[in-house]
């Protein structure tokens, strides 16, 4: 099949030529008919299929009819990061010579006022974050009224994001007679009923199981222990190993993307940082400079396990095992792209085998070892040291920084107050006997009953307290006061 039996209108047909693209990918040749005809879609498919042109080239057909006006938009394409969404930008900028179509680019990170202009203008597509959108909208430079065709690309993405709530707010204010299309290489549960909410009637595509990765990537498991140290020399060591052009190395923090990148640059490696702090410049000159080879290994947090297209990268290595097992598929996923064989290795310490049970749950297989798959038993003696390790310094450090005391304290405690001898206590108690008889009894006592014992002291400390000023009169009281 080729792009002429798709439906897409001749303008199309030819940026798609000189583009170089022959023959559509599996959810190109299913999505694209549907989409063309106005219907929602919904579409899963493996990362690196070329999702974005599915819904570029139908939104492309359809906007060679109308024009936008100023602040109102024809159509919305929502992504989670930054990257993603210059990515979208850089297909149309490709697909779209011909159109003279205006489009905006609404990321966080760069001036608002560029973004402004381009909206006063009129803007054929939006490309946007959900939280930049939001933005305009608020400050009345953006109408959404006027949408005809809404992309949600990365969908559950955006859940594990924390967009869903910004989503159904855009969503509210949308026309409800617009055509939406969501593209996710996974699709879980709660994306689901969110699809349900959203679409209305859509043509479900799915050309490959939720949430498994392209048979031609090599995948490969290392075991290392769980110090720092050790595995970042496993990491260096399976660099090593493999003839690289260029690689990605993901990281679950973005605290240990630094120590990583900084590893590398004092071992002699060409490496480049990118993660969710830093700003935009800085995030575009790293991606143009890997892309370019300028910088053969980038290490990276998630940010860059969506969607990014970067054709040949040879190499990812996970030097942490994912929390959501979703999140593998999508980071090996930046390597074997359109077809080319890939390699993906993943270092696993003995406290990740939980999450990797998980993976092998996902993808329905086991993941060969680099070097020979852990008995379970070696599996529950490093797990059971591990534990005992981290007691043992919690342990350590409580004795040496004076967590419990020792339990002979006769010697070490400090001096008791001074006390005076027992005879001065007794003949001082029998001295002031009178004045206490005198004394009248406390409010709410009964008679000559003693009154309740304070409990917050000593009987004998109660015993020597002294009443009022006691015996001791200021001398400022006893001068002679002038009546008035």
């Amino acid at each position: 099949m080729s792009f002429s039996n798709l439906g897409l209108s001749p303008k199309v047909e030819s940026a798609v030529i000189a583009a170089g693209f022959e023959t559509p990918t599996p959810i190109q040749a299913q999505a694209i008919p549907v989409a063309v005809t106005g219907r929602d879609v919904l579409g899963i498919a493996q990362t690196g299929t070329g999702k974005t042109a599915s819904f570029v080239l139908p939104m492309l057909t359809r906007l060679e009819r109308g024009r936008a006006r100023a602040r109102m938009p024809r159509t919305l394409i929502l992504e989670p990061t930054r990257e993603l969404a210059a990515q979208v930008a850089d297909a149309f900028e490709l697909l779209g010579k011909s159109h003279r179509l205006t489009v905006a680019l609404l990321i966080g990170g760069v001036s608002y006022d560029e973004q402004d202009k381009k909206l006063d203008r009129g803007a054929d597509v939006v490309i946007a974050t959900p939280g930049r959108l939001l933005d305009h909208f608020e400050r009345g430079k953006l109408l959404l009224n006027s949408i005809e065709i809404l992309v949600v690309d990365e969908a559950d993405r955006m859940l594990d994001m924390g967009f869903i709530p910004d989503i159904e707010r855009i969503c509210k204010v949308l026309p409800f007679t617009r055509q939406t299309l969501f593209f996710s290489a996974t699709m879980p549960p709660e994306i689901q009923r969110l699809a349900d909410n959203f679409l209305h009637t859509p043509e479900r595509i799915e050309v490959s199981p939720p949430a498994t990765a392209a048979t031609t990537i090599v995948q490969r498991l290392k075991k290392t222990s769980d110090l720092p140290a050790d595995k970042r020399e496993a990491l260096r060591g399976l660099i090593r190993d493999h003839e690289i052009k260029n690689a990605i190395i993901f990281c679950n923090r973005k605290k240990d993307v630094g120590i990583v990148f900084r590893s590398l640059q004092r071992h002699g490696f060409n490496a480049g940082a990118l993660h969710g702090d830093m700003d935009q410049r800085q995030r575009t000159a790293t991606l143009d400079a890997f892309r370019s080879g300028e910088i053969p290994i980038l290490v990276a947090s998630d940010v860059a396990a969506r969607g990014l297209d970067i054709p040949e990268v040879s190499h990812v290595f996970n030097y942490d095992v994912p929390v959501h097992p979703e999140d593998y598929v999508h980071r090996i996923g930046r390597t074997g792209r359109a077809g080319r064989e890939g390699h993906a290795a993943m270092l696993v310490t003995p406290k990740d085998h939980k999450a990797l049970k998980a993976i092998h749950a996902m993808l329905r297989t086991e993941i060969p070892w680099v070097d020979g798959a852990p008995k379970a038993e070696e599996l529950d003696e490093s797990v059971a040291s591990s534990r005992e390790n981290g007691r043992g310094r919690r342990r350590g450090g409580r004795s040496q920084r004076g967590g419990r005391k020792p339990e002979n304290t006769t010697e070490t405690a400090a001096p008791k107050r001074h006390e005076p001898p027992e005879p001065e206590i007794k003949a001082k108690s029998e001295a002031d006997a009178p004045k206490r008889a005198a004394k009248p009894p406390r409010k709410g006592s009964d008679g000559g009953k003693p009154a309740a014992k304070d409990k917050s002291r000593s009987g004998q400390q109660r015993e020597n307290q002294p009443v009022g000023m006691g015996d001791h009169v200021p001398a400022f009281m006893m001068r002679p006061v002038r009546a008035s």
